[in-house]
């Protein structure tokens, strides 16, 4: 608990690394994951540094794994499951890993490039064979359509459409050509305007889609395409149509001359097919077997490679002793864990067998250490919504702890319903038992990621949304009468205050708790479910909401500001407990926390026989203000003497926070002594720079603040200005002040939002599941069915998810604003370990694992 409050003391050491151990310390530290190291060679550029060729080694091998992810996924082959970790193979190893690499990628490359050669030529024949089936189809309707009788026009082509007389053009002595070949269906028309434009009409285009889709050899995508037959005239047309067609990338082919000949090649094509499918069948099953042995090591390579490349590129961070014989290391790292720091550098020594162990040693440092909160499956959610709003300070109060508790708690004020909490809860708790599931943890589905990582955080507003549900007695917005109602009906007739008459004569009849027997007492646990049948049910709950929910954000916010006293202690600025904590103390309480005790004591004190006579709590808080508490009906007596004395002590409040702490910084440090100044809370004389240096060593164990440490009290001295401070804490002064109203207002919400939800629960069950219900016919139940599956849908995307998000956003507001602004300053910088199970992955980063 103590390490989420204020997260890990940390330290700065030393690592001595002795240059033949030091990869395998360093493979040992990326294990554990206990230390984050710091640049000591931040001039040096990145390709001049001195592991910089390994790097580049190991990029090459994550080129050839890459590669080799890709054609097994594109195989659909699956990795084999199972938790491998293998450790970072030793450097005389690299070698013999990237051989094999090499070797993998060179077979399987000369393997996919023989068997996309074989598809292409495959391709070709198909295409080959639908071109002369169908141009056999032009040729046929082209002799059909020729008129018996002899033509003896000079040109007679040029009256027929697309009929060709090559007896005609035979006899005028030009020499007729064709080309032949495929195109893809969407260029036909460019194709056919290009042809005319150009060749000015010496060429018939004849052309016909193909029935069934070929595959595209360069996108790998099924496409349509179009068999075209050319006739020409005359050799420079021929030219100019093959220009054409490479310029449309037109699969040309040789266009037989007689049908003989056509009839011979398709034979041959089809004896050429067979065998293509057949060779082409054994290559693939023999890429197949490659890629399955590749598949089962492919991972182990994948963790080594990364791990190799983290390490080296650790080394490169390091700086050199000057003998060139002992690599150092600056890292910080938790105090707790120096201990296991130092046997794991034993360890690594050992392994590498070297004669001279390695070692650590800590230093002392005036620099801010990062900030590490350790965490588990159930914090960890609630960690992320305090680090999103800011990473704390160092040993800063650490808000979690209490986030886990007020967050879903706040959540279920705003979401209280019995029914849609317990839907709540289920889901989470599925996702919590399955939780070590493979297929729920590795999905590309950031927003089933985004619910799976928060599944505790769920659990818990399910949970809470299940209290306040019973507390509001609402369950899909119906009530549950458990304990049966206080209130008594007949009561009102024994006592002859409704007679039969009335029963009849009015719609609506007022319950008299004045009355003996109408009224028993409360309800055992939340509201009476009698309320759920009034008309007067919403006034009833607006009142009780709203005046919880003022002291709800009144009590929130108070305990925030008394957390910033274990910061003023810890850090040992102790004059920001009289000059800032308790100022901003009175000045809620006197105003707010006086609100707060008239609406208890209202409650407690007016029963039903004088609540008619209860004065407004709102006029009295105005009234407050305006020192006229004459002018009603007073609340208690001696009402108007306390709340002067209230608004004084609020009043006063402001300046001594405005001005306390610039003024008795500025006198601590221009007294007449002039003291060398320490951490701004006390005065101790400055002997030597020695002194103030160890002190500044013990405090750093102890886990001091080290923003307010300098490195001299003269240094101090020039540092601090009246000025800045003066209008740094002016600034902070109104925003409290302000803020202390707006925020108060802003809890608010949590009425709003939690009347929005009952009232969008009502109207869905009076719009589906009443009229359902009222249906007295034998269709009825075959109404039922549908109408219940509409009302579980809308129920879930509108009530659950809808409502649920807004719940959550006004949950996180109020707690990211009006919550930890009272005491948590949320500017640190995170503790980033050098831990291989934390290191990104490329390959993850493409959806190749």
């Amino acid at each position: 608990m103590s390490s989420l409050l204020r997260g890990e003391e940390m330290c700065l050491a030393q690592l001595f690394l002795q240059s033949g151990s030091a990869y395998d310390c360093i493979s040992e530290l990326g294990e554990l994951g206990l230390v984050e190291f710091r640049d000591l060679n931040p001039s040096v550029n990145t390709f001049q540094r001195k592991h910089v060729n390994e790097i580049k080694k190991c990029e090459e091998m994550e080129r050839i794994l890459g590669y080799l992810l890709r054609e097994v996924k594109r195989a659909d082959i699956s990795l084999p499951e199972g938790d491998v970790n293998p450790v970072a193979p030793l450097p005389k190893h690299v070698m013999a890993i990237m051989e094999q690499l090499q070797r993998l990628e060179v077979e399987l490359g000369e393997v996919t490039r023989n068997k996309e050669k074989l598809q292409r030529n495959l391709l070709e024949l198909t295409e080959y064979t639908h071109m002369l089936r169908i141009s056999r189809n032009f040729v046929q309707k082209s002799s059909e359509r020729e008129p018996l009788q002899v033509q003896y026009e000079e040109f007679p082509f040029l009256e027929k459409d697309t009929m060709m007389d090559y007896s005609s053009m035979q006899r005028l002595g030009a020499r007729l050509g064709f080309i032949s070949g495929l195109i893809k269906r969407t260029k036909i028309g460019a194709f056919e305007r290009m042809l005319w434009r150009v060749c000015k009409g010496y060429t018939i285009l004849s052309y016909a889609e193909v029935d069934e889709y070929l595959e595209d050899p360069d996108t790998r995508e099924p496409t349509k395409s179009v068999v075209f037959l050319i006739s020409y005239w005359g050799d420079q047309v021929g030219q100019k149509v093959k220009k054409i067609c490479d310029c449309y990338h037109c699969h040309v082919y040789p266009y037989p001359s007689s049908n003989e000949e056509r009839n011979d090649v398709v034979e041959g094509l089809r004896t050429r097919i067979q065998d293509l499918h057949t060779v082409l069948h054994r290559t693939e099953d023999y890429l197949k077997q490659v890629l399955i042995k590749a598949s089962e090591s492919i991972y182990t390579w994948v963790l080594q490679v990364k791990k190799m490349k983290a390490i080296y590129y650790i080394l490169n961070l390091c700086s050199f002793d000057v003998t060139n014989k002992c690599l150092i290391a600056e890292v910080w790292c938790p105090v707790d864990d120096i201990p296991t720091l130092r046997r794991a550098l034993e360890e690594g020594s050992r392994k590498s067998g070297a004669t001279v162990p390695s070692f650590v040693n800590r230093i002392p440092t005036n620099d801010t250490p990062p900030t590490l909160i350790k965490t588990n499956k159930l914090t960890s959610g609630f960690q992320n919504i305090v680090d999103a709003y800011g990473v704390g300070n160092y040993r800063e109060v650490n808000p979690a702890p209490f986030t886990i508790i007020t967050f879903p708690f706040l959540f279920a004020v705003m979401f209280g319903d019995l029914g849609h909490g317990v839907i709540m809860a289920l889901f989470a708790l599925w996702m919590v038992l399955y939780e070590n599931n493979r297929k729920l943890k590795n999905t590309r589905n950031e927003i089933w990621n985004t619910f799976f990582e928060g599944r505790y955080i769920i659990l818990l507003m399910g949970l809470f949304s299940i209290y306040t549900g019973l507390i509001y007695n609402d369950c899909f917005s119906k009530s549950l009468n458990i304990f049966g109602s206080g209130w008594n009906v007949s009561a009102m007739f024994r006592a002859e205050v409704w007679k039969n008459g009335d029963i009849s004569g009015n719609r609506f009849l007022t319950l008299d708790p004045n009355v003996t027997g109408v009224f028993n007492g409360p309800y055992p646990l939340g509201i009476d479910p009698i309320w759920n049948l009034a008309t007067n049910r919403l006034t009833f709950l607006n009142s009780y909401k709203m005046k919880m929910s003022v002291i709800f954000g009144v009590i929130h916010m108070s305990f925030g500001v008394i957390l910033s006293t274990y910061n003023h202690l810890h850090f040992r600025k102790k004059h920001n407990l009289y000059l800032v904590f308790l100022p901003e103390l009175l000045f809620l309480l006197c105003l707010f926390g006086y609100l707060v005790f008239m609406i208890i004591y209202k409650w407690l004190v007016f029963t039903a026989k004088d609540s008619r006579h209860a004065p407004s709590i709102l006029i009295h808080f105005i009234n407050m203000f305006l020192m006229q508490g004459d002018a009603v009906q007073p609340l208690y007596p001696g009402q108007t003497g306390l709340q002067v004395f209230l608004v004084v002590i609020a009043v006063l409040s402001v300046p001594v926070l405005l001005l306390g702490k610039p003024v008795y910084l500025h006198w601590l440090r221009n007294g007449n002594h002039r003291p060398g100044m320490y951490r701004g809370y006390e005065r101790v004389r400055r002997n030597s720079e020695e002194e103030l240096y160890l002190m500044r060593a013990q405090d750093m164990e102890e886990g001091s603040s080290h923003s307010d440490l300098s490195t001299s009290g003269e240094r101090q001295t020039e540092e601090f200005d009246f000025a800045d401070e003066l209008l740094h804490q002016a600034i902070h002064t109104i925003e409290y002040c302000l803020g202390c109203v707006s925020n108060t207002a802003s809890y608010l919400r949590l009425w709003a939002l939690s009347l929005a939800h009952a009232q969008l629960s009502e109207v869905l069950w009076a719009m589906v599941m009443r009229v359902a219900l009222r249906m007295d016919t034998r269709l009825g139940v075959l109404v039922l069915v549908p109408m219940f599956g509409l009302f579980a849908v809308l129920t879930v995307t509108i009530l659950l998810v809808m409502e649920g998000l807004s719940a959550f956003l006004h949950a996180l507001r109020l707690h990211w604003v009006e919550f930890q602004n009272k005491f948590y300053i949320g500017t640190g910088v995170k503790f980033c370990p050098f831990s291989f199970s934390l290191l990104p992955s490329s390959f993850e980063q493409h959806g190749l694992l």
